[in-house]
């Protein structure tokens, strides 16, 4: 078993503390857990994620900490790491709730390990506010315990239609002339995010001349590339986590793949300019946030100030933007810090309706949920990479 000793504040406790039930008012803390990915084919973003949780808690800390009534709590993490394997996250996340007495939960990355360890916090009733778990068919289950903070999986490139049909008209051409190439991981995150596509294909009229589904953990879609060559789409569309777009990215450039619009998900979390800059050159990209945006509040202060704050604190950062991984997992810690005060109670069914009530702006965004627990408050944004600018220039905030 790997598992991670570290909490969010500069002292480790001795292992005998992780037996006792920290998600109350022991020791003036309230616990938090995550069994998250900090090794295996998700660690890349799962890093990104728990530093994003670190972050909140020593800010929120620092700051004073949070006002349950009359009494103020730190906040404390308990880590495992879920190596990147479902079946792992879930006797993980048994662990931190049956054994370790954790009331409130912070997700993995991504949305098969959301997918598996949803039934065990519904089951205990305990309240999971999540930031990388995006599939859309994690709302439809009737969980009442699940929330998310960002944007769902359906709105991740279904943006890209809408921007190929604008540029059509513009060009004098129906929108239903528009060849789609899509080739989607076979995992439930890519599904969902071609679910959306299609939808707004149908909405234009648009028919796809390539529907491939690749297989999991992305690392060849040289045949797809083979039948974009020879059939010219005019829009290619791929999904398939951080893995999946370096691998697109890197055969798009080795077989001089040449369409005149492609959009990839996770093209930041790949880091696609710094390793394939000149395939990269031109894709659109979506993304949950950007420090470039206008949003703001009154702690982090704007999306550029977080950005600034959060290299100085992870200096690792400092030539790079901050991952939105990493901002979304601030947001999640703080919509549970919002929903403590408001529920003036560590009482965890009142701490779930707090946040079922939340509405909140912040530097990442709106955070309002809906009755299935998704945000509806915060649109997806696309950016295109233009020569070495990386994905710092913001192309369009659709819808």
């Amino acid at each position: 078993m790997s598992f991670i000793g570290k909490f969010t504040t500069a002292t480790a406790l001795g292992a005998a503390m992780l037996a006792m039930p920290l998600t109350t008012a022991a020791e003036d803390f309230i616990t938090l857990g995550s069994a998250i990915s900090l090794t295996g084919k998700y660690s890349t973003n799962g890093l990104h994620a728990q530093k994003g949780y670190d972050f909140a808690v020593d800010k929120i800390n620092a700051a004073g900490g949070v006002k349950v009534g009359d009494k103020t709590y730190k906040i404390k993490v308990i880590y495992y790491d879920d190596e990147s394997t479902p079946a792992r996250g879930v006797q993980l996340a048994e662990r931190l709730i049956a054994q370790d007495g954790v009331h409130y939960i912070l997700d993995p990355y991504s949305s098969g390990l959301t997918k598996a360890i949803a039934p065990v916090t519904e089951k205990y009733q305990i309240p999971m506010v999540e930031a990388e778990g995006a599939s859309r068919s994690l709302f439809n289950k009737g969980y009442k315990y699940l929330f998310v903070v960002l944007s769902t999986s359906e709105q991740y490139l279904a943006s890209s239609i809408d921007l190929a049909a604008g540029v059509a008209e513009k060009e004098g051409k129906k929108p239903s002339d528009i060849k789609v190439a899509m080739a989607f991981e076979n995992d439930p995150f890519s599904l969902d995010v071609r679910a959306g596509v299609v939808a707004d294909m149908e909405k234009y009229g648009m028919q796809a001349v390539i529907d491939d589904k690749l297989p999991r953990d992305l690392s060849d879609m040289s045949a797809t590339l083979t039948k974009i060559k020879a059939l010219n789409p005019d829009l290619l569309l791929v999904s398939g986590h951080s893995k999946g777009a370096a691998t697109a990215a890197r055969q798009i450039g080795a077989m001089g793949i040449k369409v005149p619009m492609i959009a990839i998900t996770h093209c930041e979390a790949a880091d696609v300019t710094g390793k394939f800059p000149n395939a990269a050159n031109g894709l659109l990209c979506p993304t949950q946030w950007a420090e470039t945006l206008s949003y703001k509040d009154d702690f982090f202060g704007s999306a550029a100030e977080y950005d600034a704050e959060f290299k100085a604190a992870y200096p690792e950062y400092a030539d790079k933007s901050v991952p939105y991984q990493t901002a979304q997992a601030t947001a999640a810690v703080w919509v549970f810090k919002d929903a403590f005060e408001r529920a003036g109670t560590l009482d965890k069914e009142a701490v779930r309706d707090a946040i079922a009530a939340t509405d909140l702006v912040t530097f990442y965004g709106g955070i309002k949920f809906a009755e299935e627990g998704n945000n509806v408050a915060k649109p997806m944004v696309l950016r295109q990479i233009q020569g070495t600018k990386s994905l710092r220039d913001r192309l369009r905030v659709p819808r």
